[in-house]
């Protein structure tokens, strides 16, 4: 993982962590290809799969365009959060809202 995704990520679990969730850090290997970059879990909002984009350089693997949509279609969404937005925003989109890694989709812009 690059160096911007990784501070993005450990930011993010921290953030998370002060809320009360469990986050769990996926390691990358070649067995967990496609696996978003962590799992979270609270007792109030279930579980997430978060995972962390730089908006400049922001692309999918293709482990990722093909494990991306059968978590969601077997019930487990998929949330990307980026640089852009105030932690608070996306916090507010990961509890909140459905999941949103499609939005992010070429084919979406």
């Amino acid at each position: 993982m690059n160096r911007p995704e990784a501070k993005l990520q450990g930011e993010w679990a921290d953030y998370l962590r002060a809320r009360d969730w469990f986050v769990k850090s996926t390691h990358g290997n070649m067995y967990q290809q496609g696996f978003p970059d962590l799992f979270c879990c609270h007792c109030g909002f279930g579980h997430r799969w978060c995972e962390m984009k730089i908006i400049k350089n922001l692309h999918f693997t293709p482990a990722q365009l093909e494990t991306f949509p059968k978590l969601c279609a077997f019930g487990s969404g998929v949330w990307i959060v980026t640089d852009q937005l105030p932690f608070a925003n996306q916090y507010e989109l990961v509890t909140r809202r459905k999941p949103n890694w499609y939005t992010f989709l070429d084919i979406w812009k």
